[in-house]
C-alpha cells in the first residue's frame, strides 16, 4: 500500500513539472519476456504488449524486434527514457524465451550486453547476469501471467541482451562494480522519473555495497574525475574504493549512516565543496549555489579584517575568494573544508565514519583540507 502510494505521489508530481515519464531497462525486459513468451506458446506475438508494474500501471510497449522459431521466441522493445538524460535511451531490450524442463522455474541468462556479476557486496550472486531483484520478480510474475493464459507450464529460459550494452556500459557505473559485459536491467518502480537521477544515487549505494564486501576500511566520494585522481595520489585506493559522488554527498552520507566504513574522504572542488559547508547535500548547480556572504563570513572567523571580507563577498568566483585569502593569509580552503566535514558528521549522525575533506583547485591542487584529530 505505501509503495502505491509513493509510485502515485511520483506521478502527480511528474503531471505538475510537464515532464515526460521513461521506462526502466527492467520493464522493458518484462515487455519483451512477456511478448516473447506468449509467442512461443500461441505462435503469435502480442503487439504492443502490457505489462502491470509495481503500484499498479500499466504501460503498454510497441516490439521494435520480433523472431519465431522451434524452440524459442525472442522480442525486443526499445527503451524510452522520456525525458531524462539516461545513457540508455533508446537502448534495444531483447529477450530470448525458451522453454525449460518441468520444475526449473524461470531462469535468467545473460546475453550480448548484459553484464555479469564478477564482485561480491551487489544484490545477486557472484557469476549471476546482472538483472536486479525487482526486474527478476517482475519478469517472473509476467510469465506466470503469461503461463495461467495460455496453458504453459511457466518453466523457461530467459536470455536478456541489449544491443551495443558492453559499449553503452563502458559510461556507467558497472565496470567499477565488477558488472563486466554490459549493462544491468533495473528497476524499482519500473518508472524512469526525469532527473530524479535515481540510477546514478542507486550506483553509489551498489558501490558502498561492493567496497564493504571488499574489506575496504576506506572510501573516498569524489565530486569528479580531477577530485578521484587526487584521492588516488593522496592514499593510494584501490578502483572499487572510488565512489563516483558528483553532486550527490547527500546519497553518500546517508547511505554510509546505515552502512557505515571506518573511513571517509570527501574530495572535491573548491566552489561544490563550499556548498556542503553551507549546509547543502545536493551540490549541482541548478539545485545550490556558492554562497559568497558566507564564505566572507568564513575569512571573518579566519582572522580577515573587513577589507578582505568585503572583497571576498564581492569576489566573482569562489576560487578568486580562496586566492584573496590566500594572499591575506587566511586559510578559508582549510576552513570551508573544515565547516564541510562538520555537516558530514552531523549528517552521518554519530555512525562510525572517520570523515576527512580535500577541497581542490581546476588544477587539481589542493586548496584546503580537514582531517580528524591525530595522524593521517
Amino acid at each position: 500500500m505505501a509503495e502505491q502510494q509513493a509510485a502515485g505521489g511520483r506521478a502527480a508530481q511528474l503531471e505538475r513539472s510537464g515532464l515526460r515519464p521513461g521506462w526502466t531497462t527492467g520493464a522493458c525486459a518484462t515487455a519483451a519476456t512477456t511478448a516473447a513468451y506468449t509467442a512461443l506458446l500461441t505462435g503469435a506475438f502480442p503487439d504492443p504488449v502490457a505489462v502491470t508494474l509495481p503500484g499498479g500501471r500499466q504501460p503498454y510497449f510497441a516490439l521494435a524486434a520480433e523472431e519465431l522459431t522451434p524452440g524459442q521466441a525472442m522480442a525486443g522493445v526499445v527503451k524510452d527514457a522520456g525525458d531524462d538524460p539516461d545513457v540508455t535511451h533508446g537502448a534495444l531490450v531483447r529477450a530470448t524465451v525458451r522453454l525449460g524442463p518441468p520444475g526449473s522455474g524461470v531462469v535468467f541468462r545473460a546475453g550480448p550486453g548484459v553484464g555479469t556479476v564478477t564482485k561480491p557486496g551487489l544484490p545477486l550472486p557472484v557469476g549471476e547476469p546482472a538483472v536486479n531483484p525487482v526486474p527478476r520478480q517482475l519478469i517472473r510474475d509476467a510469465v506466470a501471467a503469461v503461463a495461467a493464459r495460455h496453458g504453459g507450464g511457466g518453466d523457461v529460459t530467459v536470455v536478456l541482451s541489449v544491443d551495443h550494452g558492453e559499449e553503452i556500459a563502458r559510461s556507467t557505473w558497472n565496470p567499477r562494480l565488477g558488472i563486466l559485459g554490459g549493462l544491468s536491467i533495473l528497476g524499482t518502480t519500473g518508472v524512469v522519473v526525469p532527473y530524479s537521477c535515481s540510477a546514478w544515487i542507486d550506483s553509489i549505494r551498489r558501490g558502498i555495497d561492493v567496497a564493504r564486501a571488499a574489506g575496504h576500511a576506506h572510501v573516498a566520494g569524489c565530486t569528479g574525475a580531477t577530485s578521484e585522481k587526487v584521492a588516488v595520489a593522496e592514499y593510494g585506493l584501490p578502483e572499487d574504493a572510488l565512489l563516483d559522488m558528483g553532486d550527490f554527498a547527500g546519497a553518500v552520507l546517508k547511505y554510509l549512516r546505515r552502512h557505515p566504513v571506518p573511513r571517509l574522504t570527501i574530495a572535491g572542488g573548491f566552489a561544490k565543496l563550499s556548498k556542503l559547508a553551507a549546509g547543502h547535500l545536493d551540490l549541482h548547480s541548478g539545485r545550490s549555489q556558492v554562497d559568497k556572504g558566507f564564505l566572507a563570513e568564513l575569512a571573518r572567523a579566519g582572522g580577515g579584517d573587513e577589507a578582505l571580507v568585503g572583497a571576498v563577498a564581492r569576489a566573482n568566483t569562489a576560487l578568486e575568494a580562496v586566492r584573496l585569502c590566500a594572499a591575506a593569509g587566511v586559510p578559508l580552503g582549510d576552513l570551508v573544508a573544515r565547516t564541510a566535514r562538520q555537516q558530514a558528521l552531523g549528517v552521518l549522525r554519530g555512525s562510525p565514519v572517520a570523515v576527512d575533506v580535500i577541497c581542490i583547485d581546476r588544477a587539481g591542487s589542493v586548496v584546503g583540507r580537514a582531517a580528524p584529530a591525530g595522524p593521517r
